[in-house]
C-alpha cells in the first residue's frame, strides 16, 4: 500500500475504523483519533463517504466503551476484591464517582473521550462502580457519536478549507482536536451534580 497515495487509503479506511477504534479503548496509545480524522479529510478530497466514517466510528467507540465497561463491572471488579488493596481501591472509586455527582459523572462518560487517554479511565472506573448498564450504554452512545461527528469534522473542514494533501490536512486536524478537545474534557468533567449513578455498595446497581 502506498501510504501518500489517497486513493490506497481511501480503499482500506473503512476497514481500519472498526478494528483501531475498539483499540483505543483497551489501549490508548493506539492512533484512533489520527484515523477517524483521515477519514474526514479523505471525505473532504472526495476519497471516502463521510457519512460511513462517521458512523463507523461511533459503531466503533460505543463497542469498545462496551466491552471495557462489562470487563470491569463483571470481572475486573471481582478480582480486585480479593485483596485488600483491590478494596481500598473499589471503595475509593465507588467514593469519587459519588462525590462527583449525577451529573458529572455521565458527563465525563460522554466528554472524557475527547482527551486522549482519558476514555479508558473512565469506562473502567464506571465499571467498577457499578453505574447502570443501560445509563451507561445511552452515554457511551451518545459520547461515541459526538466524538464522531466531531473528529471526522476535524478532518473534512481542515481539508476543504487548506486544499492541502490529506496526509496534512489530518496532521493539522489532530493538532486542533489535542489542543480544542483537552479543554472541552477538562470543563465537562468539572461540573458537579446533584445525585450520584452510583450506590452504597459495589453489589446494587441504580438506573437512570
Amino acid at each position: 500500500m502506498d501510504l501518500g497515495n489517497a486513493d490506497s487509503w481511501g480503499d482500506m479506511i473503512y476497514f481500519w475504523i472498526v478494528p483501531i477504534v475498539m483499540g483505543d479503548a483497551i489501549f490508548p496509545p493506539v492512533p484512533s483519533e489520527m484515523v477517524v480524522i483521515t477519514g474526514g479529510a479523505l471525505s473532504a478530497d472526495g476519497r471516502a463517504n463521510v457519512a460511513l466514517v462517521v458512523l463507523l466510528a461511533a459503531l466503533a467507540s460505543w463497542l469498545g466503551d462496551i466491552l471495557v465497561f462489562q470487563l470491569f463491572k463483571r470481572r475486573l471488579s471481582h478480582v480486585l476484591d480479593r485483596w485488600k488493596w483491590g478494596r481500598t481501591f473499589h471503595l475509593a472509586v465507588h467514593r469519587a464517582t459519588a462525590q462527583a455527582g449525577r451529573s458529572s459523572t455521565y458527563g465525563a462518560i460522554i466528554g472524557i473521550r475527547f482527551i486522549p487517554g482519558g476514555r479508558l479511565g473512565t469506562t473502567a472506573a464506571a465499571g467498577i462502580a457499578n453505574v447502570s448498564t443501560r445509563g451507561f450504554s445511552l452515554c457511551a452512545a451518545l459520547g461515541g457519536l459526538l466524538w464522531a461527528i466531531w473528529s471526522v469534522g476535524l478532518g473534512y473542514f481542515t481539508g476543504a478549507a487548506t486544499k492541502l494533501p490529506f496526509w496534512a490536512s489530518s496532521l493539522i486536524g489532530v493538532g486542533l482536536g489535542l489542543a480544542i478537545g483537552a479543554v472541552v474534557g477538562v470543563l465537562v468533567t468539572r461540573r458537579r451534580g446533584t445525585r450520584s449513578p452510583v450506590v452504597d455498595g459495589p453489589e446494587e446497581e441504580l438506573d437512570f
